[in-house]
């Protein structure tokens, strides 16, 4: 995992995304196939983005409830948080163009 991508337990969650301007969380499991894929594209995309935007990354295996609260029932679910807010849900592969134009 990129050091500009953090991964995020219940614990540090509110206090993150509260923190950043722009967060994009990838909610995420190892054993999925789709989400390493994203994986991949969030490392690309961490390297393209300003510096105010966090990626981060949850374990749904590890962090259930915190997937539970935001409804994540297919994975990988990504959540793009401004200014500490929900605003915007996407669910499956997103692609590296269609995410920098939702973080600006």
């Amino acid at each position: 995992m990129s050091n500009k991508i953090t991964a995020l337990s219940t614990d540090s969650f509110n206090d993150a995304i509260s923190s950043a301007p722009t967060a994009l969380v990838d909610f995420w499991a190892p054993w999925c196939g789709p989400c390493k894929t994203m994986g991949t594209i969030l490392e690309e995309l961490s390297g393209e983005v300003e510096d105010s935007t966090k990626i981060y990354k949850v374990d749904v295996d590890e962090n259930g409830p915190l997937a539970g609260q935001f409804g994540v029932r297919s994975i990988p679910t990504l959540l793009i948080f401004k200014n500490g807010k929900l605003a915007e849900t996407m669910v499956g592969i997103t692609q590296k163009e269609d995410l920098k134009a939702k973080l600006t």
